[in-house]
């Protein structure tokens, strides 16, 4: 059933149900299951594209709580597609975890086992679970939550990348602009999305526990607290290893911690409001929550100030030089963020910046050929970068049918 704050926000909810939602049901592969896997700038599908599992757990998740918001049975079914092809195609029987990625049939291609692939399973595990109420899909993402943390963790953390029966590889999968590293940002920020769907669903202490820990390592180890910002990528020991300020993955963690901080403060699960405002009791993860909501209002402050031109958000800035161009997810986490940042500071001028962003998306990002879905990135000028594919195992509904969900779940009016 659809809320009623739904009528605040008619044109994300149209971009939801009208544009976002049938792209994706649209590449349902209905002889082998789950999603195809590329298509690209030219609109040219490709049927015989390796399908990654980041991709089939995001677009899972996505599904499973598009039904939640909305309640169409059309879309259960297509959650229960990705869950099916999970269970049959991207879980190491043999060796445990998440395979990186498998062929159309869903034989495994790459069996690189990634904290961050496990994360995302995780994430979706839970919500399909919340949905749905199937045991067995809670039973799975605990046993992926130990997994990583009786495999992937050590005592400062948690390593990244690892063979198919979990020797420690080469982390080029989650590194970037030159540089290989041991331990990254944006691996941790998705087990702390993972547990914290996974807390909420279960109210497993341990599981509050280990997410409790993660995110005292991102306020004590990943937060420059001289630059009012998250680096990015480091060594073993978590000196940083280049100097670059992610505008994007900032504030994506601005209201991913704050979720996750409620959460803990609940310390239970289904107890939170839609808008992520209940007050809860315990007290059990004060530390936790007192340390951290600081750095989160410090993060959305730093990144409105430098890095927001009025109407979108760049990339990133690498030794002081801006990348300009304006790729999808961080326009969709910036209105997410900011409406975020406006329910919890108050900030008038935060939400006149998702008003904005969300003008910005509708004039340039959404892509209005037919068969198409969100570029993926545009220059600064606002004409798109053209070659990069609308669908690859990175570009799914993750970020940009999240911001509709977030926004239509709550009371702000953006679109």
């Amino acid at each position: 059933m659809i809320s009623s704050n739904t009528d605040y926000n008619p044109e994300i909810m149209k971009e939801l149900t009208d544009h976002i939602i049938p792209f994706w049901t649209g590449l349902s592969d209905d002889t082998y299951g789950g999603w195809y896997g590329y298509l690209s700038y030219d609109l040219v599908l490709d049927k015989e594209a390796e399908k990654g599992c980041i991709l089939n757990s995001r677009i899972t998740w996505f599904f499973a709580n598009a039904y939640m918001l909305l309640g169409y049975e059309s879309l259960l079914n297509q959650a229960k597609r990705g869950y099916s092809f999970m269970m049959k195609h991207m879980i190491d029987r043999d060796y445990g975890g998440v395979y990186w990625s498998v062929d159309r049939k869903g034989i495994p291609v790459d069996t690189t086992k990634h904290v961050y692939n496990q994360a995302f399973a995780i994430y979706a595990l839970s919500s399909y679970y919340d949905a749905t109420g199937d045991m067995s899909a809670l039973g799975e993402a605990l046993t992926l939550f130990h997994l990583i943390e009786d495999k992937c963790r050590d005592a400062d953390g948690y390593l990244e990348s690892f063979s198919r029966t979990f020797e420690v590889t080469g982390n080029d999968k989650l590194s970037e602009n030159g540089v290989n590293a041991k331990r990254t940002m944006n691996t941790l920020l998705h087990v702390i999305e993972g547990y914290t769907e996974l807390y909420r669903v279960s109210g497993y202490t341990e599981v509050g526990d280990r997410l409790a820990d993660a995110l005292m390592i991102l306020a004590e180890r990943i937060y420059d607290a001289k630059r009012n910002r998250m680096d990015v990528f480091f060594d073993m020991e978590y000196r940083s290893l280049i100097d670059l300020y992610s505008y994007g993955h900032d504030i994506e963690t601005s209201w991913l911690a704050d979720r996750a901080l409620d959460v803990l403060e609940c310390n239970g699960p289904k107890v939170m409001s839609a808008a992520g405002t209940d007050k809860c009791n315990s007290k059990r993860y004060e530390k936790t929550v007192a340390e951290l909501r600081p750095i989160l209002v410090n993060l959305r402050r730093n990144v409105f100030k430098v890095a927001f031109d009025g109407n979108s958000l760049p990339l990133e800035c690498e030794a002081g030089k801006v990348d300009t161009r304006r790729v999808w997810w961080v326009q969709a986490e910036t209105v997410v963020g900011m409406v975020n940042g406006y329910r919890r500071d108050g900030c008038r001028e935060y939400l006149e910046a998702a008003k904005s962003e969300w003008n910005y998306i509708k004039n340039y990002i959404i892509d209005k050929r037919p068969g198409s879905e969100w570029y993926w990135v545009i220059n600064e000028d606002a004409t798109p970068v053209e070659g990069e594919p609308i669908v690859e195992p990175w570009k799914c509904p993750y970020h940009n049918g999240r911001m509709c969900i977030e926004v239509l779940k709550g009371d702000t009016r953006v679109g």
